[in-house]
């Protein structure tokens, strides 16, 4: 059986709302984080001028094929198995391959809050070397401002993911957004999403 995610159904469409806006001028997406695949065909149907790339963890890639497989759109190839790791040598393992390099945009949602804080830092160094000279990035998820959370349902969210993984938990914006400009990134917009979600979003170069 294919994965569900309800989780994906309520929020693809302000999502997709974003990304038509932010990536009307790309052409190759790198997703991190793909999950069951439901954003990306949905995404992919709704945007048939992009080449959809999916990446995920090698477990779930069969389950990301499924839904690939049933969509059978032209913009979505084969998932890539990818994994961001910490230091010493941080970034995404394996490394895309260099036909499989160069995208000019990126999207991860609901995925920095699952990551330990190392593999957050991997996930900006793999797009470091995956991203173009002037690519967009768009990452959708719970954020805390001035170390503070937003809502008590995202307090409420973080003791959750804590019990579950102690790693885990609601990022601070001003950290991720350090490490996004680390590697050239500038941030352009921070959009409120439903359920106290933000859409963030970057873009490289001039």
């Amino acid at each position: 059986m294919k994965p569900y995610s309800p989780s994906c159904e309520r929020n693809r469409e302000p999502i997709l709302a974003v990304l038509r806006e932010r990536f009307v001028d790309r052409r190759k997406v790198l997703e991190v984080g793909s999950g069951t695949g439901q954003h990306a065909v949905h995404f992919a149907a709704a945007m048939p001028w992009l080449s959809w790339q999916c990446a995920d963890r090698a477990e779930y890639l069969p389950g990301i094929g499924l839904w690939l497989e049933e969509a059978a759109l032209a913009n979505t190839p084969p998932p890539l198995e990818l994994e961001a790791v910490a230091a010493p040598v941080a970034g995404f393992m394996p490394a895309p391959a260099a036909d499989a390099s160069g995208f000019d945009a990126a999207f991860s949602a609901n995925t920095l809050h699952i990551m330990g804080w190392p593999q957050v830092e991997g996930f900006f160094a793999g797009l470091d070397t995956a991203l173009a000279a002037e690519a967009t990035v768009v990452v959708y998820g719970p954020f805390n401002y001035g170390g503070q959370f937003s809502s008590d349902s995202d307090r409420e969210f973080d003791g959750w993911l804590k019990a579950r993984d102690p790693v885990s938990g609601v990022r601070d914006f001003e950290a991720v957004d350090a490490l996004a400009a680390g590697i050239g990134l500038r941030l352009i917009e921070d959009v409120a999403m439903p359920a106290n979600n933000r859409c963030l979003v970057w873009r490289r170069g001039a």
